[in-house]
């Protein structure tokens, strides 16, 4: 793989398996209904199949698959879904230079806007669910782009740390509830833990270190930083969260955005791109750039960053994505 592979870059149609070569997979019938293509679209005229997702009865459904009987789930053939990925905006510390790792700081005015053109970027694109780190800058960087989506769902967060909290975080309208997004946040996702390194300046700290320790510290795979984690510490939290909690939506049919950090995020492309520990050391990701994957048959299809909201090549990619937008188009008409 050459030198550092940029995120912009990253436009190959190269399709993976899911879940290794047993796993068993079920046609699963979709909900569409006819549609008529909206005067916005240069070729209107036509109609197109548009997926039904969501519930009216909750604001997050559960999913439930058969185990594989090894701790796993077992992938049934789906519905065409969107997966979303997304590094926070520029945070307060990423503009000081600071090691942030676990520290929860803030987006800057500038990380703010990235969050919004971010949000524009993907604002045609099908979301039911949201995951964030537990941390506010990918917090905010989710709230900030789904302002921008067309659809105006409003994202709550779900509060299930406590039988108190999700009883007293309770929404009884079923209303409102259609027209919600739940927003789960888990550690898991969180940026790498710096260690010692956490609130020191990046260049002092090279002063101070050595130029090759702190490049070994930050960019190799299994070299954790003191008291810290490597990225590979850092991949099994993300990985094994993505597989388990994730995938099931994507498998149900759902439209899934993730909102985390440089390392999360890395370690969850590693794992869908397939790549190698010294190919996913050089992939670096830039703030607020969308990255927009498709999930079919058990299958994940790497598409790029969507440039606009009306980039036609994105939405060529897939039919569904081209009629969603549509139908956006003919609900504002």
């Amino acid at each position: 793989m050459a030198a550092a592979t940029s995120h912009n870059a990253i436009v190959s149609t190269q399709s993976h398996r899911w879940n290794g070569k047993n796993s068993r997979l079920d046609r699963r019938a979709a909900n569409v209904r006819l549609v008529s293509v909206g005067s916005c679209c240069p070729s209107s005229g036509k109609l197109g199949l548009v997926c039904a997702s969501g519930s009216k009865s909750s604001v997050i459904d559960p999913v439930h698959l058969p185990s594989n009987g090894k701790g796993g789930h077992s992938p049934k053939k789906s519905s065409e879904s969107s997966l979303i990925l997304i590094r926070h905006g520029e945070s307060m510390w990423n503009e000081k230079n600071l090691f942030t790792g676990c520290v929860d700081v803030p987006l800057t005015p500038k990380g703010v806007e990235e969050a919004i053109e971010a949000g524009k970027r993907i604002c045609n694109i099908p979301i039911d669910v949201i995951f964030t780190s537990a941390m506010i800058r990918s917090q905010m960087t989710a709230m900030l782009a789904m302002m921008q989506h067309r659809r105006k769902k409003v994202p709550i967060i779900t509060h299930k740390e406590s039988e108190q909290a999700q009883s007293w975080s309770k929404i009884y309208s079923e209303d409102t509830k259609e027209q919600s997004i739940p927003v789960i946040t888990a550690w898991q996702l969180n940026e790498r833990m710096y260690g010692e390194l956490q609130g020191l300046n990046k260049q002092e700290t090279a002063d101070r270190f050595g130029k090759e320790q702190v490049h070994e510290w930050r960019r190799s795979y299994d070299t954790p930083p003191p008291n810290g984690e490597s990225l590979e510490m850092c991949a099994d939290r993300a990985v094994s969260y993505f597989k388990d909690q994730v995938v099931p939506h994507l498998t149900a049919g759902k439209h899934v955005m993730v909102a985390a950090h440089a390392n999360s995020l890395r370690s969850i492309i590693m794992h869908l791109d397939k790549l190698t520990s010294s190919q996913v050391i050089s992939l670096e990701l830039s703030t607020g750039i969308p990255m927009l994957y498709i999930f079919k048959e058990g299958e994940f299809i790497r598409r790029g960053s969507p440039v606009g909201p009306s980039e036609a090549s994105v939405y060529a990619y897939t039919r569904n994505l081209a009629t969603y937008r549509d139908t956006l188009d003919s609900m504002v008409q």
